[in-house]
């Protein structure tokens, strides 16, 4: 098949000004690609990648980066803030790791929002199902809609 877009032809990493990957998005078998963390094989799995080991190294530091320098600081992370009057470690960990959470999750999805729509990946139910598929679906006794 002539017509089949190999893995450089679509390559994120390519000098492509405009990134429009949508198009070439559509001709990949993302189900018969291995996934593999350390070398991915296409370009959105590549990007993705990026995107959650970022989020990792920030959420680690965020949320063991308090405790560790309470260890080696003790001095510094045992004095009190003048603002809230709480020591330094006690504040870090009661807000700083909880709040980043919420921070990541955020930042994560809005990055994934980016990247799906970079890749034209559309999250929408599919509504031509064949009324095989519909009935497959709903055997265990309930009803389509």
């Amino acid at each position: 098949m002539s017509s089949e877009t190999t893995e450089s032809d679509i390559d994120s990493h390519a000098t492509n000004a405009d990134r429009s990957t949508a198009s070439d998005h559509d001709e990949i078998d993302y189900l018969s690609r291995e996934v593999n963390l350390l070398k991915p094989s296409t370009p959105f799995m590549r990007d993705h990648l990026k995107v959650i080991w970022v989020g990792f190294i920030a959420w680690a530091l965020l949320t063991f980066g308090p405790p560790v320098l309470t260890y080696f600081a003790p001095a510094t992370m045992t004095a009190r803030l003048p603002v809230v009057g709480f020591p330094a470690h006690y504040f870090l960990v009661a807000v700083l790791s909880p709040t980043s959470s919420l921070v990541l999750a955020f930042v994560y999805s809005r990055k994934r929002d980016q990247l799906d729509k970079r890749y034209g990946i559309d999250h929408t139910a599919s509504t031509s199902r064949s009324k095989s598929e519909s009935e497959a679906a709903v055997a265990d006794g309930g009803s389509v809609e």
